[in-house]
């Protein structure tokens, strides 16, 4: 997956000119990279890759003739609007290892549920993951059928991850338990979603590189 975007001057404040042209500003930074590199891109480019990359998929950043892989690292948003507002991306080697947040899917179906009684609870939406870019799993799959008693737990060292990458988060931690409907769940982290093509995220921090690049001059 490619993305093309264009070297960016503007800084600070006056990048709401390039949003208001539904241009979102990014940067580029890394070991691979001597300074941050300022970027700028088409909004609705970036979230149709997104969609498909999410933040454990590496991509290909082109501009000024140069292609360089990375992982997109952070999303900004405007905590009011929801709006897009910028993109970090983390320049990466396809031979150095890199840790990554790998979404969890739940698949299947687990006969406990159908009693009306009991629920599946997914305990956390990632976890961190380490593998050369190109082996990062883009999502892991846990299925629940094998899910038959109340007390039946899952957890991180039982996911199967493939012999490429490796977990780098406590293996005996629970991922998956079944839980009362009438008990108080755990509040979970909130779930990505898209709509109007609009990062929905109301709980994110937004911060502004750019601001702070404006501050120091």
């Amino acid at each position: 997956m490619k993305l093309n975007v264009q070297s960016r001057q503007l800084t600070g404040k006056k990048v709401k000119q390039l949003r208001n042209q539904d241009i979102i500003p990014g940067v580029i930074y890394g070991k691979r990279t001597k300074e941050a590199i300022l970027v700028s891109f088409p909004k609705n480019e970036f979230l149709r890759l997104f969609k498909k990359a999410w933040q454990s998929t590496p991509v290909t950043i082109s501009w000024d003739g140069i292609d360089q892989l990375v992982l997109i690292h952070e999303i900004q948003v405007d905590p009011v609007s929801d709006f897009l507002i910028h993109v970090d991306f983390l320049a990466v080697s396809r031979d150095e290892k890199v840790v990554a947040s790998i979404p969890l899917i739940l698949t299947g179906e687990s006969n406990i549920e159908k009693l009306g009684e009991w629920k599946i609870q997914l305990l956390k939406d990632t976890v961190e993951v380490e593998a050369f870019p190109q082996d990062l799993p883009h999502e892991i799959k846990i299925d629940i059928s094998n899910i038959q008693k109340m007390n039946d737990v899952i957890f991180i060292k039982d996911l199967d991850i493939g012999a490429k990458a490796e977990i780098v988060e406590d293996l005996e931690q629970a991922i998956v338990t079944v839980v009362a409907f009438e008990e108080e769940e755990v509040e979970e982290t909130p779930t990505v979603e898209w709509e109007d093509k609009e990062w929905e995220a109301k709980e994110w921090e937004a911060k502004e590189w750019d601001t702070k690049t404006e501050e120091k001059k």
